[in-house]
């Protein structure tokens, strides 16, 4: 990229960061304004700076310029279309209405690829011509004004709920994301947790894991967790003779967990905020001790694999030392301070918190590990943050706006509602095979939708479903939300993996099969979450939900322990029942 291009991007993803910095300390600006601006600012990101090719970048121009201009007209005329309550008037409005649509599609085409923008397509196909379906999962009919108006001048599609999530508090935490990786913060990650777990056995994995906990739990991303974390702790453990098949597994398994890792969760958990309406403070205190349960089986998992390979710790001159380790995590240690801070004690909304958090974040920039300033080291980290910060909030909004269109069309042709009935009616109104038949759903569409997505469009269908057979509503979303996460490791479709095994040159299937046995915890911790609610009671009764996660994590260990390890057939088995027993009873 060429000096004057990256100049502008970053002039671009600072306008960004200002506009939703702005909404967050101005005060209220209404939706059909904030949310439009939000999808124009993020239009050129996805649709230009992540062209592969001229073509795609000319082309991508005079699309985002189309949308740009629906997006300013949505925003320019939100009093006069909030009076028309959803339906359109004239061939004009029409015509912006069907532009929206077609441009959210496509956007979210070119940032994830083909399937969540099918799915979107499927849906609106169904709600134009669903009345032909005869029986039950037909629908009567909508008239083509109300429908598409409803998506695009009102808030009930494109302009939304889960929009206003991402307007609102995804976008601010992205921004702080993106400010703590531009510095030394990521550095500091990795120097806690070499210093915490380099010396034990297998400790380049251990620090794998630890460094991947803390580093997903801001970045929200397995890809992105396994691109930065594994450039250094995959040479690491291939350098010490570590199987390519168990390093690049550590690495998809600890990565895969920073969704699940509070505060961000992958934008998982401001999702939640809205749709149960569960304050985001709760959320993060009942994700975290299953957070925890699912690190601590992948830790019991390595110690399991060092009796079948010699795994050895970091060499004492790899280990950082005390004074790196205080000062780099000093620069994620006071920016998560400033958020904590501003949540628990001040009592601030999250965002604001965030928003204060990115003030602080940006100014330690300004130093490195060595304490030094270097003020044009200082703008080249600043134009980092921009830049990054400005596709990732495009991606997300891509994401968003297309599975809102989905959302749109369940709620106004009522296939939600049929959907929660043949779910009920499949499981014969019993609460387990319900449970795995959402499961099923979950890794289905997991495969090729980004997890948020996938989460909102289950928990949308399978979630009242849940609820009816009996789970609190907080805990359906969260045992969908962990199950969405199923294909970042479960073959055929597992992205994490494929990743780390692009990385360490191995065969991408025994990665995979590798990564299934150290990431047990991912498919179990759910179903102990059904099995003993206590695990995300946290916040309200918290000695009981330790003592239960002290049961849960015994069972975890003994499970893990007793299918990885290279012990007798019986032991195993014992080990795996006695686990079961634990966990579940």
């Amino acid at each position: 990229m060429s000096v004057s291009a990256r100049l502008f991007w970053a002039v671009l993803g600072a306008v960004s960061i200002a506009f939703h910095l702005g909404l967050v300390f101005s005060g209220l600006v209404p939706n059909l304004v904030s949310r439009p601006l939000h999808m124009a600012l993020a239009l050129p990101f996805v649709l230009v700076l992540l062209a592969k090719t001229p073509a795609q970048r000319i082309s991508g121009a005079a699309i985002a310029a189309v949308g740009i201009a629906a997006c300013l007209w949505i925003a320019l005329n939100a009093d006069a279309l909030g009076d028309q309550y959803g339906y359109l008037s004239g061939p004009f409005q029409m015509a912006v209405a069907l532009t929206l649509l077609a441009v959210v599609l496509e956007m979210a085409r070119r940032a994830i690829g083909w399937p969540l923008p099918l799915v979107a397509g499927i849906a609106l196909a169904y709600a134009v011509w669903g009345e032909a379906i005869p029986g039950e999962f037909g629908h009567p009919g909508l008239p083509m004004s109300s429908l598409f108006g409803t998506l695009t001048i009102a808030e009930g599609g494109i302009w939304g709920k889960l929009t206003g999530v991402s307007v609102n508090v995804v976008a601010i935490f992205v921004i702080f994301g993106a400010v703590l990786n531009a510095g030394e913060a990521g550095q500091g990650f990795m120097n806690v947790a070499a210093a915490a777990a380099g010396r034990l056995r297998g400790g380049a994995a251990k620090v794998s894991v630890l460094s991947s906990a803390l580093f997903g739990s801001i970045s929200g991303s397995a890809s992105a967790n396994v691109a930065s974390t594994g450039a250094i702790t995959l040479p690491a453990m291939t350098r010490l003779g570590y199987p390519r098949s168990l390093a690049g597994a550590v690495e998809a398994v600890a990565s895969s967990g920073g969704q699940i890792m509070p505060p961000l969760m992958g934008a998982g958990a401001f999702v939640m905020v809205e749709l149960t309406g569960t304050p985001y403070s709760d959320i993060v205190m009942a994700a975290l001790l299953p957070a925890f349960l699912y690190f601590f089986a992948v830790w019991i998992g390595i110690d399991a694999f060092s009796l079948r390979h010699t795994l050895k710790g970091l060499a004492a001159e790899d280990r950082p030392s005390l004074r790196a380790v205080a000062i780099t995590s000093a620069f994620f240690l006071v920016p998560f301070s400033v958020l904590l801070w501003g949540m628990f004690v001040i009592q601030v909304t999250p965002q604001y918190a965030a928003s204060l958090s990115i003030l602080a974040g940006a100014v330690l920039l300004a130093l490195d590990a060595n304490l030094t300033l270097d003020w044009k080291r200082t703008l080249l980290r600043l134009e980092d943050a921009c830049i990054n910060g400005g596709k990732q909030i495009g991606t997300i909004a891509a994401i968003i706006l297309c599975a809102s269109i989905i959302i749109g069309v369940l709620g106004m042709t009522g296939l939600g509602v049929k959907i929660t009935s043949l779910i009920l009616s499949g499981s014969g109104g019993y609460l387990w095979p319900a449970l795995l038949l959402t499961a099923i759903a979950c890794l289905v569409l997991g495969m090729e939708v980004p997890t948020t997505a996938a989460y909102v469009i289950c928990v949308s269908v399978a979630g009242p479903a849940l609820i009816a057979l009996g789970l609190e509503p907080l805990q359906a979303h969260l045992f969908v939300f962990w199950y969405a996460l199923l294909s970042t490791i479960t073959p055929p479709v597992c992205g994490a993996v494929f990743i780390a095994a692009g990385m360490v040159g191995e065969n991408w299937l025994k990665v995979a099969f590798s990564a299934m046995a150290l990431g047990l915890g991912l498919y179990l911790v759910p179903l102990g979450m059904i099995a003993n609610p206590l695990l995300i009671d946290l916040a309200d009764t918290p000695v009981d939900a330790l003592l239960a996660a002290l049961k849960a994590g015994a069972g975890l260990g003994a499970i893990s322990f007793g299918v990885i390890a290279p012990l007798n057939p019986l032991l195993r088995a014992g080990l795996v029942a006695g686990g079961g027993v634990l966990l579940f009873v």
